[in-house]
């Protein structure tokens, strides 16, 4: 009381000041509280694509969940995480939005003809779009090996999925699409638990195991 007496502006009303003060507050919390979920839902989505809970034909079933939910919501927890200084989480989250975002794209465009792209050239551009963003990903995997293993496994497994991906696409093999689906639900699943550990520590609980880091120091 005494702190808040010495500051005291006779000048200011005394009902003005909590607002001042609210409004020059540091920024706080955890972006991932919005960045996992939105990544889960859409890997979820797509894993269930890719192992063939809706016909083959459906290949943008997923893809309102992916523009609405899972991009948008990256792309806000990236803000987020630049606003309150985690440059790390916002590159992650950042190409994470970036990738959804271009798949999406990626679907539409080849599904209505957007970039004169024809029937022979279809395999050989999803073959770009795969190993475009498998370099990207593996470089995002090599540069966070100081992250607890937990985040390490996810970016290995979606390295695998991607991998998986391409020789689907250059076998026309529905087993290894498949194969490539169940990864994409193993790696949304190690999400959720990555998410519980986040999620308990925003609600005064204690944190989970993550695993250590392969790098330190």
């Amino acid at each position: 009381m005494a702190a808040l007496d010495a500051t005291h502006d006779e000048s200011t009303p005394i009902a003005a000041q909590p607002a001042e003060e609210a409004a020059v507050g540091p920024l706080g919390g955890d972006p991932a509280l919005l960045g996992l979920p939105s990544f889960i839902v859409g890997s979820v989505a797509l894993g269930l694509v890719l192992v063939g809970v809706v016909p083959a034909t459906a290949v943008g079933a997923s893809l309102p969940i992916i523009l609405a939910a899972t991009s948008t919501g990256l792309f806000v927890a990236t803000i987020w995480a630049a606003a309150i200084g985690q440059s790390a989480v916002a590159s992650i989250f950042g190409i994470f939005a970036g990738f959804w975002l271009s798949y999406a794209v990626l679907v539409l465009g080849l599904t209505h003809v957007w970039f004169a792209i024809g029937l022979t050239a279809v395999v050989a551009t999803q073959k770009l779009f795969l190993i475009a963003w498998l370099v990207v990903i593996g470089m995002l995997t090599l540069a966070t090996l100081r992250l607890p293993l937990a985040f390490t496994a996810v970016f290995v497994l979606i390295d695998v999925a991607l991998v998986l991906l391409i020789i689907a696409t250059v076998q026309a093999s529905t087993g290894v699409t498949k194969t490539a689906g169940y990864v994409v639900l193993v790696f949304a699943a190690l999400g959720v638990y990555i998410f519980f550990g986040s999620a308990s520590q925003a609600t005064g609980g204690n944190a989970i195991p993550l695993g250590r880091p392969l790098l330190r120091g």
